[in-house]
């Protein structure tokens, strides 16, 4: 304690206490697990957000449990396609990724923003490593395709994505070796083809294919939303995958909702025990999903 430290009364400590010990089956139930975290949105463009990130990371891998980060970068590599003057095209939802913009999405995801996520874990008392898809040939994936419908004419047309890639490998030998060091892995999902391509890998879907090849505990993914809400927007504290799948027809989960929930079922038949979508924008979300009674989003289940 230093002379600037703040004297707590015995009222304050017993109540801090009390937390702990209250964590304490949560921090048993994980012992030992995978847990993954998609990391994005919001909280990756806030230092203090970052910060309480960081710390509840390094507080999992203290405690016992295998958190394994994976981090996606949509507006910075907009920043710098925008200063190189490269211009970008949707299709489907998804960039249309040319020779150059695959090099631009590959220097910013495996370069600055994931180095400054190891930094910023470092800083908290962690040890983390950067790492790709490309790493250890860690996930091998394939050149995908999007169908676009034209909404005036209502013609499919196929396009072609360019360096778009879905994961189909994942050999887990380095993060096997992570885990049983005290080494945090911090993945972008940058990933090689068979014939030596690179291919730019939704985040998401990253996340759920290492999720499913680690038979991780919990998958998370970190968004700008509470989670699932209902018609009355309202959060869905819990949902089952066939619950899932009927809001979804019924409408109830709607626009950008849609992939990112089809993404939490498929990490369900992956293998993954549970996905859960928070909000990434509250301070520790990770820790209060974790390790409280009521958690901090939608928790999707088999």
């Amino acid at each position: 304690m230093t002379a600037e430290t703040p004297v707590k009364s015995e009222a304050e400590l017993v109540a801090e206490a009390e937390i702990l010990s209250k964590a304490l089956p949560y921090m048993l139930r994980y012992d030992d697990k995978t847990v993954v975290v998609k990391y994005g949105g919001h909280a990756m463009g806030d230092p203090a957000l970052g910060r309480a990130f960081a710390e509840d990371i390094t507080l999992l891998k203290l405690a016992g449990v295998n958190p394994v980060v994976v981090h996606g970068g949509g507006p910075q590599i907009n920043a710098m396609l925008d200063r190189l003057g490269i211009k970008s095209e949707f299709a489907g939802g998804m960039r249309v990724t040319d020779k150059a913009t695959v090099e631009v999405v590959e220097m910013v995801l495996a370069g600055s923003i994931n180095k400054d996520i190891v930094q910023t874990i470092g800083e908290a008392g962690g040890r983390a490593i950067g790492l790709t898809g490309k790493d250890g040939n860690m996930v091998t994936a394939t050149k995908i395709r999007r169908t676009v419908i034209d909404p005036a004419t209502k013609v499919e047309t196929e396009v072609d994505m360019g360096f778009v890639g879905d994961p189909q490998i994942v050999r887990t030998e380095v993060l096997d070796v992570m885990k049983k060091s005290e080494i945090i892995p911090v993945l972008a999902p940058i990933c090689p083809g068979e014939n030596g391509e690179t291919y730019n890998v939704n985040a998401d879907t990253f996340a759920g294919a290492i999720a499913g090849a680690l038979g991780a505990a919990r998958l998370l993914f970190l968004t700008d939303v509470p989670g699932v809400l209902d018609k009355d927007k309202r959060l869905i504290k819990e949902l089952t995958r066939a619950e899932a799948q009927r809001l979804i027809e019924d409408g109830t989960i709607s626009g950008g909702m849609i992939p990112k929930v089809e993404t939490c079922l498929e990490a369900l038949d992956r293998g993954v025990e549970a996905v859960v979508i928070l909000n990434g924008k509250v301070a520790h979300a990770v820790l209060l999903e974790l390790f409280t009674e009521h958690g901090a989003g939608t928790l999707i289940t088999r």
